[in-house]
């Protein structure tokens, strides 16, 4: 999503905390544009959630949406042409967007939903014309590039290659580190876990997530379950909580929200994201987030996500980002292309 020179300057003129009708609108703004166009401007914001709408016919007056925060559009380049101590951001972890803001929105417009309905119905056309065998090998074909993606993310340095070569046979390459091979195996132990058990995680709890993590931390010298200490976060001077029962608030609140989400697109990106923000363990966060999100996924019979082609570090950047600003769109963009990818990749 995408804002022009008109719809931004639409945008600006209504976050000054006024409510205006599509005349004042379309006064206001000073560009030689028609007013039937800044109609058609103000219901394309609308669809997208970016802004509200107050009365009916004749009174409607529009304001800034409740989720704008949330869902505009923010340009990484530009906003990472700021080093961290010049960027203005959310110092601390905010309780409010689990409790109060999250509930009561809808992330996916209505586009863009029935663009990953879509896909979905593309996916289970798909695997019924395959054998069991044939589905078999394409799971344990995406299985593998989780493991190597997620692990890469994290700076594991095997390639796609190498892992296959350790996940099948057990051979491990040379001039890597014990670490780096236990890394991949623990990921794919815990996605043959996901599998064999799809519905382990619904509904989902924290004890529940503490053993997806403790699968992925074995021999990896990480403390289990829920942190005691507090943690810093390389890149940016967000903090997140240090308090270990506000930790766990934060995670049945967490899970409470999630579970109470009927969307399934909505419940797998709410736990790409929100794991990764509390940071409820010393280590192995977004890995435990990403296994998570797929076992829910699979759980609701739905494509599964490899995050294959995603770049590390615009991974990495788009969830910084909502970490300093409370802002979900490129990683909203993030889940629904490696959507797409994997059910026109996999299966």
């Amino acid at each position: 999503m995408t804002l022009d020179t008109t719809e931004i300057t639409i945008i600006e003129l209504l976050k000054r905390g006024k409510e205006l009708s599509s005349k004042e609108i379309h006064n206001s703004i000073l560009q030689s544009v028609s007013y039937a166009t800044v109609k058609r401007i103000l219901k394309k914001l609308a669809t997208e959630n970016l802004i509200a709408t107050i009365g009916k016919g004749k009174g409607t007056k529009y304001i800034i949406s409740s989720v704008y925060e949330l869902l505009c559009p923010i340009n990484l380049e530009t906003y990472y042409q700021k080093e961290i101590d010049e960027r203005a951001i959310k110092k601390h972890f905010n309780f409010e967007i689990i409790t109060n803001i999250l509930p009561k929105i809808s992330l996916f417009t209505a586009i863009e939903q029935e663009q990953l309905q879509s896909l979905q119905l593309q996916y289970e056309r798909n695997i019924k014309q395959l054998s069991a065998t044939e589905y078999q090998k394409e799971l344990e074909r995406l299985a593998i590039d989780l493991s190597w993606k997620s692990s890469q993310i994290e700076g594991n340095t095997y390639s796609l290659l190498e892992t296959e070569r350790l996940l099948k046979e057990k051979e491990t390459a040379s001039g890597k580190t014990k670490e780096e091979a236990v890394m991949l195996l623990n990921h794919k132990e815990a996605i043959d876990f996901i599998v064999a058990n799809p519905d382990y995680l619904t509904p989902l709890s924290v004890n529940k997530i503490e053993g997806i993590h403790s699968i992925l931390i074995k021999e990896l010298l990480v403390e289990k379950n829920v942190r005691t200490r507090s943690v810093g976060i390389s890149g940016t001077n967000y903090r997140p909580l240090d308090n270990e029962f506000q930790i766990k608030e934060a995670m049945r609140d967490m899970c409470a929200l999630i579970n109470k989400k009927e969307n399934i697109f909505e419940k797998a990106l709410l736990v790409l994201i929100l794991i990764s923000y509390i940071q409820p363990f010393m280590d192995g966060n977004k890995r435990t987030a990403r296994i998570v999100s797929n076992a829910l996924l699979i759980h609701y019979k739905c494509c599964p996500i490899s995050f294959r082609t995603v770049n590390s570090i615009d991974y990495k950047k788009a969830m910084l980002l909502f970490y300093e600003q409370n802002n979900l769109a490129a990683f909203k963009q993030i889940f629904t292309e490696q959507f797409s990818f994997a059910v026109n990749t996999y299966f």
